[in-house]
């Protein structure tokens, strides 16, 4: 989902909704399966929200009204009558609560849930369906069409898990009402401006801001944006004059390339090299460093990081480690465009997924 507020967490949580698919289908009857999904998406019912809580009356909310007719004109009667009719979801909450501590983080595991033949032959179905779309795009922002493939499939499996809940009920309920974590005031901060910009879409789409569904966090469509990246980023990739992340798959190629591209992505380079490192050595120091490429490939050579497939000198790096619970865990070389990916959600697990299954349905796309 993006914006990349969120961890893994809520790809996940999508994984709790998948239909119950396996075994590998012909390029034909993954393409039905798209087509039924499609169709399936389109008659999902909305989580219902629980009733008590009614926004309008809560301080917090009118100085939320206030600001919006004083920021973005809109008329205060017609706001407290929409906020009126938006409901609490205590579930939203629960679901947005952290973890609890459990086992170890397991790459394999996590790779396992989405580089499997339900997505591999979906992405091959959907990548034959708009194969127009995806070169016209790869031309156009420079982003390998198997990458957004990926992307799609990794987010809601082409369109089958797109969520159910009121992006409306969500969102206001985690701008108000954010469950206690160390950093919930931030939070709250970051959802009123997803409430704003969903007002703000929907006022300039000129639609209901309810008919909106999303997932529990408030991502909307194909590409599970947020709506303040639909604004900032997605496109009117159909030329109907509309962007629409719902229904529109192309608007959706358009937009996660364009996503991409904003946040970094190189044409032409490579993503990731494999790599190992000595343990006598001061590799560590290259952990937990952000989200992005700032080390020399000599300086990770002299710490003890050995690529295993030999990448451009003059590139930097970031050090990518992915742990396996018990077995060892797994070290890359993460390029710019690797971390382009993690802007998408900043998880070095879901990078990799996407990576491995961009390859995965190129593979079965090419056999």
């Amino acid at each position: 989902m993006t914006s990349s507020f969120f961890s893994s967490r809520a790809s996940l949580f999508a994984l709790s909704s998948i239909l119950a698919l396996s075994g590998c289908a012909s390029a034909g009857e993954s393409g039905k399966k798209l087509q039924t999904a499609a169709q399936t998406r389109k008659a999902v019912k909305p989580v219902q929200g629980d009733e008590f809580a009614n926004f309008k009356q809560w301080r917090e909310v009118a100085d939320f009204i206030d600001q919006m007719v004083e920021k973005n004109g809109f008329d205060k009667t017609e706001l407290q009558n929409t906020l009126s009719k938006t409901h609490y979801v205590d579930r939203v909450i629960q679901l947005m609560k952290p973890a609890p501590p459990g086992k170890p983080k397991n790459w394999a595991a996590y790779r396992s849930r989405f580089v499997e033949p339900v997505r591999i032959d979906a992405g091959v179905a959907f990548w034959n369906t708009y194969a127009d779309a995806l070169t016209r795009a790869e031309k156009l922002y420079g982003v390998p069409a198997e990458i957004i493939v990926a992307i799609i499939g990794v987010e809601t499996v082409y369109g089958r898990n797109t969520g159910n809940f009121r992006v409306m009920d969500a969102i206001t309920t985690l701008a108000f009402a954010y469950p206690e974590t160390p950093n919930r005031t931030a939070r709250m901060s970051y959802f009123r401006g997803e409430l704003e910009n969903t007002l703000l879409f929907s006022r300039d789409e000129k639609i209901d801001p309810f008919s909106l569904l999303g997932s529990y966090a408030g991502a909307i469509g194909w590409p599970q944006f947020m709506p303040g990246s639909i604004r900032r980023f997605a496109v009117d990739f159909d030329g109907n004059g509309h962007i629409d992340l719902r229904n529109s798959p192309v608007d959706a190629i358009g937009s996660v390339a364009n996503f991409l591209v904003q946040h970094g992505w190189r044409t032409g380079e490579p993503i990731v090299f494999p790599a190992k490192v000595d343990m006598t050595e001061n590799w560590q120091r290259f952990i937990n460093q952000g989200l992005s490429a700032k080390f020399s490939l000599a300086e990770m050579k002299e710490a003890g990081v050995t690529p295993l497939a030999e990448p451009p000198a003059d590139m930097q790096f970031g050090l990518v480690d992915l742990q396996n619970g018990a077995e060892a865990s797994e070290y890359w070389l993460g390029a710019p465009n690797f971390f382009a990916i993690t802007q998408y959600n900043r998880s070095f697990f879901y990078a990799m997924s996407v990576i491995d299954l961009s390859r995965a349905v190129r593979a079965a796309r090419n056999y």
